[in-house]
């Protein structure tokens, strides 16, 4: 029973990665073209889920979709590894002045969310996809400096980091050699539970028309667009809802099924 949980994220993040692939070079149809006398159509053959109100094949439009969601989440969250992973560790390794001007920069960027960031580089470049991933990117440095700031604590209050230490071993060999590849199994946790808070994110800024454009397909944007048809064509929504569910609990659920199988004290416990 321990390996549903792995399984179960296993498995959704594929369906999500593999539909995003092969979104690269297939389609059922094309996802931006219009066909108004097949709009508004239920799920049968040749749409196997049906068209929207401009009579663009949902199906084709998901897959698309999964693609933009997956790049999105990708970028923000080596963005946000890449500035909160040495942030993390420097905080974790020093003490005094540097480890309080870190944190208290960490408090800060606490308090712009990924909407307002997103709102406020939209104001000053304009809404995009990249304004949108710059947005969660930025709003997620501070969960990775975090945890990695955490982890280094627990691994430089370890015997061996004197003994490296008092050998005269340099802070960044220290940091290398033992702080980084033991904290990198909880970065790793992290890394797939932000993805999916990247993902949902990404969904509600395109909802909110704040990250990719009208004109690219976007789960967030599939769902702003049947809302109007929320009643007359209910599943409409269903589709779009349906796909961010998957991605994001897959996401979430793998991130803590690693964690329980990378824990060596749950590992014990069970």
């Amino acid at each position: 029973m321990r390996r549903v949980p792995l399984i179960f994220g296993l498995v959704a993040v594929g369906f999500v990665v593999v539909a995003a692939l092969l979104a690269l070079v297939w389609t059922p149809y094309d996802p931006a073209v219009i066909d108004p006398v097949h709009r508004l159509g239920g799920p049968g053959w040749p749409h196997v889920l049906g068209t929207d109100t401009f009579g663009r094949d949902i199906a084709s439009r998901l897959m698309a979709g999964s693609r933009t969601c997956l790049l999105v989440g990708i970028v923000a969250v080596a963005f946000a590894s890449a500035f909160g992973i040495p942030l993390g560790m420097l905080a974790g390794m020093t003490h005094g002045v540097v480890s309080r001007v870190v944190l208290r920069a960490t408090d800060l960027l606490y308090a712009f969310p990924a909407i307002l960031v997103a709102m406020l580089l939209a104001a000053a470049f304009g809404g995009s996809s990249l304004t949108g991933t710059l947005a969660i990117g930025i709003a997620t440095v501070p969960v990775f400096t975090r945890v990695a700031r955490a982890g280094t604590l627990s691994v430089m209050s370890q015997d061996y980091i004197w003994a490296a230490r008092g050998s005269g071993i340099s802070w960044a060999s220290i940091a290398v050699r033992h702080v980084w590849p033991n904290i990198a199994p909880l970065i790793g946790v992290q890394a797939s539970v932000s993805f999916g808070m990247a993902i949902l994110a990404e969904a509600s800024l395109s909802y909110l028309g704040l990250a990719t454009p009208p004109t690219t397909p976007t789960w967030g944007r599939m769902l702003y667009d049947a809302q109007a048809q929320l009643f007359n064509a209910p599943l409409l929504t269903l589709w779009p809802a349906a796909a961010i569910v998957v991605a994001v609990m897959g996401f979430n659920v793998l991130g803590d099924a690693l964690r329980d199988l990378l824990d060596p004290r749950l590992r014990e416990v069970s």
